[in-house]
């Protein structure tokens, strides 16, 4: 049975990866597809990562997180009937990104001395701004080559690449925490106590009428169902609910 999975986190350091994660997943995307159309999408989730990395210490926190999980490893490489090889694998890739992640400057600071993103990301911030006629270097851009936009739009991203190869395997390791569990309730309303959880996963079959909202940190959270409704926008949903549910 199709489904569809919802997640929402618990703290603010888990919030920003999510955000970044599928930033990252936009711009990877467009790159994949025809450029010249995407190229919106494609800049403003540029830039957005640009910002998020800038006014958070994303990598202050991925550097903590990834030497937790080195511990975490070399504990888990004692236990026995434990796969080796995957563990040295990560272990391994792990401590090479903890590496390039403590470097003075880090790499993608190359983009916020590329000219040609300056002028663009200035635009962008302006809602509407971005216009062809306001914006002549990017309408030049956009008609060279696509093998020349596929290759400019790489190299700005490869810049990005420690900060992306580190949050695909700490949240990796985070979603693979806990397992999805059967949960049943009558009246469309669910809380639990939060405390030492960082991502709550919630899984619906496609066909339900309704969709969870989440409220809550690290101490408490509360799930609750909703239908969309078009004049009220949304209400509560008060039938017995069955969900799968990963606690994080």
């Amino acid at each position: 049975m199709s489904s569809v999975l919802y997640e929402h986190p618990l703290n603010e350091r888990i919030r920003n990866y999510l955000k970044l994660e599928q930033l990252f997943a936009l711009t990877s995307h467009c790159i994949n597809k025809q450029i010249t159309i995407n190229h919106q999408v494609f800049f403003n989730s540029l830039f957005a990562i640009q910002d998020t990395l800038e006014r958070n210490d994303v990598r202050g926190d991925l550097i903590k997180d990834l030497e937790k999980l080195e511990q975490s490893l070399v504990i888990w490489s004692k236990a026995p009937d434990i796969d080796t090889t995957a563990l040295e694998e990560n272990l391994a890739q792990t401590v090479k990104l903890i590496g390039k992640l403590k470097i003075s400057t880090p790499n993608w600071y190359q983009l916020k001395e590329d000219k040609f993103l300056a002028g663009l990301k200035q635009r962008f911030a302006i809602q509407g701004g971005s216009c062809s006629f306001d914006l002549p270097q990017l309408q030049f851009w956009l008609h060279q080559s696509e093998e020349q936009l596929t290759e400019d739009a790489t190299q700005w991203l490869t810049a990005l690449n420690e900060i992306n190869d580190s949050l695909t395997l700490v949240l990796r390791f985070v979603r693979q925490r806990a397992d999805f569990e059967t949960i049943e309730t009558d009246s469309g309303f669910y809380q639990d106590n939060g405390e030492g959880l960082l991502l709550l996963r919630i899984k619906l079959p496609t066909h339900c009428p309704f969709y969870p909202t989440v409220s809550g940190n690290k101490y408490r959270y509360s799930i609750r169902f909703m239908l969309p409704c078009q004049h009220t926008g949304r209400r509560y949903s008060n039938q017995a609910t069955s969900f799968q549910l990963a606690r994080c």
